[in-house]
């Protein structure tokens, strides 16, 4: 649908307007983004071990009956990890990928297969081994009914009787952001990152300029809007001066029934990024809870797991480091190791150590530069190395020093950092934490080459550095082997 925008009343200096053609649907209907990762996660159990049920069924003569299923609980319990683990690899509960038909079947179909062949081989927990036909029909059974389920969600959960409608108070830069790809979310631009939210802007109310603009009463107006759109959800700008009046209208829209949030949270829930414009009023960067219990017991495991996995790391380097050197040897004579001053925690430089991909002296003649796509300067061994991430690999080395974490914000070099703090001062925030080997940035956007790749790219880091802790991390470590065995590094 292509947005259309009607002025349809002025109060004072409150601008309403409706955004979007609305359509009457039943009450109840709309999804919240964390209604929709349920709703998946739900229908991709429930099918999974029903694909179990019916291939014990036919090949193990199992009877479906509440005792027979709890005394054999322990092969839906398994089957419904592994299932996760892989879904979660794969990003199957990312709402751009669910909302796209291509993308959600190939992945799908992926994670079906893998956790059909994976599960056979787990002792114990699961059925017997040695029946063949079992596990080949409940490797079949699960890509069907995963691939029916994905194509049914993608096709039919994006009507518009289940889009969620917002109304928008305030305007501000991370407003029009947001609702610039609000709007184009229902559009055939796959790449937009709020593709399959289901979110669908419907009317703004804008405060405009004028030596009233904290005396006048916008109740009216608002409650009008909410009501004429069928607003769902009300989105309320920080830039947005709570006056009295302002303040009873939003309590009237809570009253209601429709949910009223702060644009900040919508923004973090809608997009997994801290709007810059936001984050140097944002505490929670600061107060991040280090004397509690359960961030002492974080930040205690990540340094084991750090130490554990960066030994496992420098391990397979050895293994390929013969092969690597050869391949140079022939192809870009020259040093295997390549060493350059990074920005680390609290700001401190540091040395990071890489495997060579550049030709050598690459920078001597332009100093730093940013990396761009298919860069000359890249050698042929060092094309697959970073695509695969192999080049990272020696930096085991600075996580087992201290230096750097497995995961955490990429570390930058200290020209960059100049050059992006001076047009974006927060960026010092992700010195708050140890930069990593992958992150948050990494498995979300493209490889960057410019101050406002930078930006976005900040925007990830600083939402890592805001909610770090068990769940993320392992979330960035499991998609982080998609882009290592798809290749799709730079």
């Amino acid at each position: 649908m292509t947005p259309e925008t009607t002025d349809i009343l002025l109060t004072g200096n409150w601008s309403a307007r409706r955004t979007e053609r609305t359509v009457p649907r039943r009450p109840g209907a709309n999804l919240t983004l964390a209604e929709r990762r349920g709703l998946l996660i739900l229908g991709d159990l429930l099918l999974v071990n029903a694909a179990l049920i019916l291939a014990a069924v036919l090949w193990l003569d199992f009877v479906v009956h509440a005792e027979t299923l709890l005394a054999y609980g322990k092969w839906f319990i398994t089957l419904s990890v592994v299932w996760l683990a892989f879904a979660f690899t794969l990003d199957l509960y990312n709402p751009q990928r669910a909302a796209s038909v291509t993308a959600g079947l190939f992945n799908g179909g992926l994670a079906a297969l893998l956790t059909g062949l994976i599960y056979q081989f787990i002792p114990w927990l699961t059925p017997p081994p040695g029946r063949r036909l079992l596990y080949v029909g409940l490797t079949l059974f699960i890509i069907l009914v995963i691939l029916a389920w994905r194509a049914i969600y993608a096709r039919f959960f994006f009507q518009p009787s289940f889009r969620r409608r917002v109304l928008v108070v305030g305007q501000d830069a991370a407003t029009q952001q947001l609702v610039a790809e609000l709007q184009a979310a229902g559009g055939v631009e796959r790449a937009n990152p709020l593709r399959g939210t289901g979110y669908q802007v419907v009317a703004a109310l804008e405060q405009l300029p004028g030596p009233d603009a904290h005396t006048l009463d916008p109740a009216h107006a608002l409650v009008r809007l909410a009501r004429s759109t069928g607003a769902d959800e009300v989105l309320v700008a920080e830039s947005v001066a709570l006056q009295p009046g302002l303040h009873e209208a939003l309590l009237d829209c809570r009253e209601i029934g429709i949910r009223v949030t702060p644009l900040t949270v919508a923004y973090e829930r809608l997009t997994s990024r801290l709007p810059v414009a936001y984050a140097e009023r944002d505490l929670n960067l600061i107060t991040n809870g280090d004397d509690a219990p359960l961030q002492r017991l974080y930040v205690a495991s990540k340094r084991l797991a750090d130490i554990g996995l960066s030994l496992v790391g420098l391990a397979v380097m050895l293994v390929l480091l013969p092969f690597i050197a050869l391949a140079n040897r022939f192809t870009s004579p020259g040093p295997l190791f390549y060493r350059q001053q990074r920005v680390g925690r609290g700001g401190c430089p540091f040395t990071l150590i890489k495997l060579r991909t550049m030709t050598p002296d690459a920078e001597e003649a332009t100093g730093a530069v940013w990396a761009a796509d298919h860069d000359a300067r890249v050698t042929a061994v060092g094309r697959w190395l970073r695509r695969m991430r192999i080049d990272e690999l020696p930096q085991c080395i600075n996580v087992l020093a201290g230096a750097m974490s497995i995961i955490g914000p990429r570390p930058e070099r200290p020209q960059f950092v100049g050059e992006i703090s001076a047009a974006l001062p927060i960026y010092r925030a992700r010195h708050a934490v140890r930069p990593g080997i992958t992150g948050w940035a990494q498995i979300r956007y493209r490889y960057g080459n410019s101050v406002e790749d930078a930006r976005i790219k900040l925007e990830y880091d600083l939402y890592y550095v805001k909610h770090a802790g068990f769940a993320l991390d392992l979330l960035i470590f499991l998609q982080t082997f998609p882009t290592m065995l798809f290749m799709a590094g730079q």
